[in-house]
């Protein structure tokens, strides 16, 4: 029976896609867009894409959410390609996303491919050599590790936690945490 390749394709992005043109050299014909809320049917459809080619099945989905993610990462990026990443970190925890942080710079070392990364996560954001733009009213803006808004919350925190509980136990979320 041939695979429904429909069910793994993302419609979200249509839009975006529509008004979209991308050029580099030499020329790239492999990458991808990542989305962690469509991991799960792009594992469980490359897993029935290699059963259907007598092959052994990737298996992402038998290791735990994050496992699964920086293995995917790691398997499907290791070709030259351009990958474009929505919020990866929404799935990992800390240790986690250090191991794709590892990941990204060894990437970033190889000069194989391009990533653009879409993330509220510091620790990703701190790859040497990353160019950080900001989404502002004006348009794309560089900015600074330390000049971002999700650095200076988990500042915030992470130098009197029990002070930084509190105000947000007390204030309007909007007022403390910034999304």
């Amino acid at each position: 029976m041939p695979v429904d390749h429909s069910r793994a394709v993302d419609r979200s992005g249509a839009l975006l896609a529509s008004v979209l043109r991308a050029a580099w050299l030499p020329k790239v014909t492999a990458g991808w867009f990542f989305r962690a809320e469509s991991f799960f049917s792009v594992a469980r459809f490359l897993d029935e894409a290699a059963r259907d080619a007598n092959a052994a099945p990737p298996d992402f989905l038998s290791w735990s959410h994050g496992e699964g993610f920086v293995r995917f990462f790691q398997e499907r990026m290791s070709r030259q390609g351009i990958y474009l990443l929505d919020e990866p970190e929404s799935a990992l925890s800390p240790k986690r996303q250090l191991e794709l942080l590892r990941l990204l710079h060894a990437i970033q070392g190889s000069a194989n491919a391009q990533i653009i990364m879409a993330t509220y996560s510091p620790i990703l954001m701190a790859l040497p050599g990353a160019r950080l733009l900001e989404i502002t009213p004006a348009g794309l803006a560089g900015v600074e590790l330390r000049d971002t808004r999700h650095f200076k919350l988990y500042q915030d925190f992470t130098v009197d936690p029990d002070d930084f509980v509190d105000r947000a136990l007390r204030e309007q979320s909007d007022n403390l945490l910034m999304e």
